[in-house]
């Protein structure tokens, strides 16, 4: 009787065999246990093995670092494999950015332009009647979007500067005298308010930007930029100091040779010069020009 049923149920495990695959069965009959194990099935995974979730309802073990680790992985892969770099000149001073793409109409860029550019901008400029030299050190990195709205050349560009720029200035006086706060001080001489330097800086921290442009690619990996825009940098503070500040200076009321005695000394002619840099806002909105060529991975 045992040998008849030992049959039979050999006979039924050996059916099933390609179903239950690699799991081995064990069949009980009475005392004796009989264990058929079916041949492994070779599968070929293409995956990372490196984390693991066991699900206890099925009794497997199942990878899912796909999903997790494949989305960082191309984060990752796309940060540290730049789509291009570039190289510009321009207002904002002379410098380099690395782009990003990330889809064919939008682009992320990370830059940084300076130097001493003061020249751009005519390297001198008026504040009500006194003419200034301006020395400048720009440092402005920068990150922004560029996009191609329209799938071709034209662009569309916006994003923050972190300015950081020194800009240095000097009186010059005209005839002779410094004109100020509706008076004409004399610039030199014994009672004169003798030479008058500063600094300006922009009183904001992150300064917005846009842009338009031009982007045209020159054979499979170069290609050329141009924009214009503006950056809106804020209001600025200044500070005017005068060589000899306790100097009482005259004003020239073009009668008395030298001057007559105007009340004040030269650091207070200083601060009148300063409020009126002030009131100037030299630069509050910072014209961007820029021109730059591209090289694309």
């Amino acid at each position: 009787m045992r040998l008849i049923k030992l049959t039979a149920i050999s006979a039924a495990v050996l059916a099933s065999t390609a179903a239950l695959a690699a799991e081995p069965v064990i069949v009980v009959d009475g005392n004796d246990a009989v264990v058929y194990e079916a041949e492994p099935v070779a599968v070929a995974y293409e995956a990372e093995p490196v984390a693991y979730a066991y699900n206890a309802d099925a009794g497997i073990v199942r990878n899912t670092t796909g999903a997790v680790v494949g989305g960082t992985k191309t984060f990752f892969q796309t940060a540290i494999n730049p789509a291009s770099v570039s190289a510009e000149v321009g207002t904002l001073g002379y410098g380099a950015n690395i782009g990003w793409s990330l889809n064919e109409k939008t682009e992320l860029q990370a830059g940084w332009a300076g130097g001493d550019v003061a020249d751009l901008f005519g390297g001198d400029f008026d504040a009500n009647d006194v003419n200034y030299d301006v020395d400048s050190d720009f440092s402005n990195p920068y990150l922004g979007v560029q996009l191609r709205p329209t799938g071709n050349w034209f662009t569309m560009g916006a994003g923050i500067i972190v300015p950081d720029n020194d800009i240095d200035v000097t009186a010059n006086p005209d005839g002779g005298v410094y004109k100020i706060n509706d008076r004409t001080f004399v610039a030199d001489g014994e009672n004169g308010v003798g030479s008058l330097q500063g600094t300006m800086e922009h009183r904001n921290k992150l300064a917005p930007y846009g842009t338009i442009g031009f982007r045209p690619n020159i054979g499979n990996n170069w290609g050329v930029f141009g924009e214009i825009g503006a950056a809106y940098m804020g209001k600025t503070n200044a500070t005017v100091n005068a060589v000899d500040p306790e100097r009482n200076v005259n004003i020239d009321n073009g009668v008395t040779p030298g001057g007559v005695d105007s009340g004040l000394n030269a650091g207070q002619v200083a601060k009148l010069a300063e409020r009126e840099l002030e009131d100037k806002d030299y630069l509050e909105w910072m014209p961007i020009v820029k021109l730059g060529a591209t090289y694309r991975f």
